[in-house]
């Protein structure tokens, strides 16, 4: 398969050559009449790309997703034709809502069968029309309906994998076409973008001479800046002007929590000093955020933004985000890291000295962390079981090692990760945060230890979340995948019960997991369920023996389950808004929540 030369080849050996040329070590996916074909070109190539197989194809999207957002690299998946593709939608719409690429291979009945909607064809009304399905979720879709397409398809879907702004793209392979042959001339791999493109430097320059003529300026890291791998740009350029950094909640890693000029994340669940600093900022530098509703209080003006008066200053990598959702003083189309190791220089230039100007302000927003810091140590002792969630979240915190990395599913327990969650380095927390799809974390573990097979990875997933995929148990123990599963139980799915509850007088309906006949809390005995999957598991009964079951779990190196009970009437504390219209949006209670523990603001 190395020869060059115009040969005879079928379709899955020439997909299978062109992602091992690509470097991609992993096939993640489920069997299917449709791709057994590929499956063929799989097993030959074995020794030079594996195959591991789950149990829903959901799983392979997560495990696909969270891989590319650990290593910066993609990997594939298959799936059938039919409900087996289907299944994958989900999937491939969080990869794509968080800029997470992978290469979805779904097969499509054969070409000669077009038409006269034989078993699993989908489209009534246009022949073998899966791509119309996730045309929303992905880049791009290709389709060659013969062998000779196949391999300037292919090359092309993986170039535009990792181009711009990075997301999923599909290949839709009728079956005949991964066995039929033809004779066709192999490709090279895609080329690597390696150079990155800063923005114009004259807009630089301007940025920079507005960021160091304010009073209380404010860098915004958002997701842009992990995926340009641009964390020490911004710690460099932050430094030397001396400004506060907030994250986007998916930008969380950006910079070292620890760091004495990180204030942590906005919007609605974000840290009092996060929206303290970006909603009375001046001027506001924003790195690849795209002011999503959750992180910027449902753009409700004076939450977690004042834009204006803020004056706004724009970087991104994709057009379409600047100005998309707040007016940008000035757009600057550009890479982050490029971008930032410009403006750098740009401001040492300038600067004969330390700048004094931001003293005050970063004066105040330490003030407002330690604030922050002392009111949730308030909770984080107690012993009380069903645990506290700032407990749970800080016997986490202690126990992780350094280079530990933490896949948070979605659910209640999310807006405790994102509060509380302290974020050491880049990529060290993964989430599903655009598309919220439940399962990621469960599943995407796997995916995430299979990119950094030397860390720790540990999943921070709710009752309700772990049970979209629990079969994700199953796949750890079949390939020996040591992660760990931290179930956070509380009995049903209370992120929306939280709003049921607020919203409309106490009233809920669906959202707790209760026997109807006695009308008593009931789930699933989780660490039961893990052993019958061959898990080893426990279930922590005491608060203060978190940390040290953690710590277990995570020496055992092997797949391993810790359930822990969890207050389900305990609720995040607001210091930022969220907005579904026509319903009101809830105002922060932070500043009432300190009276009432007797502290100043």
């Amino acid at each position: 398969m190395d020869d060059n030369t115009r040969a005879l080849h079928n379709g899955a050996d020439i997909i299978v050559d062109q992602l091992v040329k690509e470097g991609m070590p992993y096939l993640f996916g489920v069997c299917g009449h449709g791709n057994v074909g590929f499956l063929d070109g799989a097993y030959k190539a074995g020794n030079r790309i594996k195959t591991i197989s789950v149990h829903h194809e959901q799983s392979a999207g997560y495990m696909a997703d969270a891989y590319y957002k650990v290593k910066h690299e993609p990997v594939a998946t298959f799936t059938s034709c039919g409900p087996g593709s289907a299944n994958l939608v989900v999937a491939l719409a969080a990869a794509m809502m968080d800029s997470s690429a992978f290469l979805a291979i779904t097969a499509n009945v054969p070409t000669s069968q077009f038409n006269r909607n034989p078993f699993q064809e989908t489209g009534q009304f246009y022949q073998g029309d899966f791509p119309s399905v996730i045309r929303p979720y992905v880049k791009r879709s290709y389709q060659p309906t013969r062998t000779d397409m196949v391999p300037l398809a292919v090359r092309q879907a993986c170039q535009l994998l990792r181009s711009g702004r990075p997301g999923p793209v599909n290949l839709d392979v009728p079956l005949n076409v991964f066995v039929e042959e033809a004779e066709v001339e192999l490709q090279e791999a895609s080329p690597r973008m390696k150079q990155r493109s800063p923005g114009a430097p004259g807009d630089l320059a301007t940025a920079v001479e507005m960021l160091l003529g304010a009073e209380r300026p404010v860098l915004i890291a958002g997701q842009g800046v992990l995926l340009s791998e641009a964390t020490e740009a911004l710690v460099a350029f932050a430094e030397t002007a001396r400004i506060p950094v907030v994250t986007s909640p998916n930008g969380k890693g950006s910079i070292d929590d620890r760091h004495e000029l990180a204030f942590g994340s906005i919007g609605r669940n974000g840290t009092y000093a996060g929206n303290e600093a970006s909603k009375n900022a001046d001027v506001i530098l924003a790195l690849g955020f795209s002011f999503d509703d959750r992180a910027t209080s449902a753009w409700l003006q004076g939450y977690t933004l004042s834009i204006p008066p803020s004056r706004l200053i724009q970087i991104d990598i994709d057009t379409y985000e600047i100005g998309k959702n707040y007016p940008a003083e000035l757009g600057i189309v550009g890479d982050a890291r490029a971008s930032l190791e410009i403006m750098t220089e740009q401001a040492k230039a300038r600067l004969t000295s330390t700048p004094e100007r931001t003293a005050a302000w970063l004066k105040t927003l330490k003030g407002n962390r330690e604030t922050w810091k002392k009111y949730q140590a308030t909770f984080a002792a107690s012993d009380q079981m069903p645990m506290r969630p700032e407990r749970l979240m800080d016997a986490i915190t202690k126990a992780l090692p350094d280079d530990a990395i933490v896949a948070s599913d979605v659910g209640v327990h999310h807006n405790w990760v994102i509060q509380l969650l302290e974020t050491r380095r880049p990529r060290q927390l993964i989430h599903s945060w655009g598309f919220a799809a439940m399962g990621f974390a469960t599943s995407g573990v796997l995916g995430a230890k299979l990119a950094a097979p030397d860390r720790p990875c540990v999943a921070i997933v709710g009752d309700g979340s772990f049970l979209m995929t629990p079969h994700a148990l199953l796949t750890a123990v079949e390939y020996d995948i040591p992660v760990v599963w931290v179930v956070w139980n509380n009995n049903g799915y209370c992120s929306i019960r939280d709003l049921q509850v607020g919203l409309f007088g106490g009233r809920e309906l669906a959202t707790g997991f209760i026997h109807e006949a006695s009308q008593e809390l009931f789930s699933a005995d989780f660490a039961m369920m893990a052993k019958s999957m061959g898990v080893e598991s426990a279930r922590v009964d005491r608060a203060d023996a978190v940390e040290d079951a953690l710590r277990h779990a995570i020496k055992a190196n092997k797949p391993y389950l810790l359930e822990v009970p969890v207050d389900r009437e305990i609720r995040p504390v607001g210091t930022g808004s969220w907005e579904l219209p026509p319903l009101p949006n809830p105002e922060p209670n932070f500043r009432k929540a300190l009276e009432a523990a007797g502290m100043k603001p």
